[in-house]
């Protein structure tokens, strides 16, 4: 069979003119660039093309990524189901916002892989040996990383991974970590080395190894000390109102509990009344160089237990904190039966 050579303009056009005969486009040639973000006449794609750039963002009808040979590919938020195992990208594979995806090939070399918001996706490829960066965010089904991977590398980012028990034993060094919201993470490779930060934010801080407690800290993308994120008993209202930051200020409060830092700053009552749970009322401290500190402060009908929920400073009354925390911006449409 004769290879077809075209340019990308060229390209675009007899792809989409071909939907329905793709197959005469097979092992198709492309000069430059292929961008078909948006083109929601897209269906399907030639087998065996080879293309250095391929753009596929927000292609809605593409449901299918055959054999495509390619330095970079980018199809964000594309209801993708299936990828070719022959696939062969040589760079970057950015699938950000797919969230039909479930798997992906047990082969696959890359050196860049995106699935930042993949929510079905439950299967890496099995050997990531290549990859030096790996963007897993918010992966809520993920619940483990490969068995096999590089010792090094740039950046791992599996924050939101909720089910995720365990970082992989491979895995020695790596110069940026994002483990925060990784509320079952318990599991950590014993030689694991942080160079430039990791952040913690949320994970089980008792089962995190000396190394990582002595690495450059991060929660929730702010730099902060040790103490504030492995001590926040010993912290004092004090000095997180000294904190010139605001960022590190407002972490403070959060790892002191704002409950806990209103009784010790003093707070001003704004309004006061009851829910099933008791009695509610709306908090506001001062804060120097920073917007005050507003919190609705309420009682768990079932535990009995206080809870101090932080809302907008703009907030007035119990029951407007009340419908903003369950997302209504009118308080008059927030009729629940029983508020718990």
């Amino acid at each position: 069979m004769q290879t077809i050579t075209l340019t990308a303009d060229e390209a675009r056009e007899f792809i989409l003119e071909y939907q329905t005969h793709i197959s005469e486009l097979d092992g198709l040639v492309v000069e430059g660039s292929l961008d078909f973000a948006n083109e929601s006449r897209l269906r399907v794609l030639p087998e065996g093309m080879s293309v250095r750039r391929l753009t596929l963002d927000g292609c809605t009808s593409l449901h299918d990524l055959p054999g495509l040979r390619c330095y970079d590919l980018s199809a964000r938020a594309t209801p993708l189901t299936r990828i070719s195992g022959e696939l062969q990208v040589e760079n970057r594979l950015d699938l950000e916002g797919c969230i039909w995806l479930e798997e992906l090939p047990a082969r696959m070399r890359v050196g860049t892989l995106n699935v930042r918001g993949c929510s079905e996706l439950r299967r890496l490829p099995e050997h990531i040996e290549d990859i030096f960066f790996l963007d897993a965010a918010d992966c809520a089904q993920l619940s483990e990383l490969p068995a096999r991977g590089p010792e090094a590398m740039g950046r791992l980012n599996v924050r939101g991974c909720t089910q995720l028990r365990a970082l992989p034993s491979w895995l020695k060094r790596v110069a940026q970590l994002d483990v925060s919201g990784c509320v079952n993470l318990v599991q950590w490779p014993e030689e694991l080395r942080v160079i430039s930060w990791v952040d913690l934010a949320a994970v089980p801080l008792e089962a995190v190894p000396q190394a990582l407690r002595e690495a450059p800290l991060r929660w929730r993308g702010v730099f902060v000390p040790g103490r504030v994120v492995f001590e926040p008993e010993s912290l004092t209202y004090e000095e997180a109102l000294a904190e010139a930051n605001t960022e590190v200020r407002r972490v403070m409060m959060e790892r002191m509990g704002y409950e806990k830092f209103a009784e010790q700053a003093g707070t001003r009552v704004l309004d006061e009344d009851e829910d099933p749970g008791g009695r509610r009322q709306l908090l506001r401290v001062e804060m120097s160089g920073d917007e005050p500190l507003v919190c609705l402060a309420v009682n768990c009908p079932s535990t009995t237990r206080r809870y101090m929920l932080r809302v907008p400073p703009t907030m007035t009354s119990c029951r407007q904190a009340a419908a903003w925390i369950a997302g209504f911006d009118n308080p008059d449409d927030y009729r629940p039966l029983a508020e718990t």
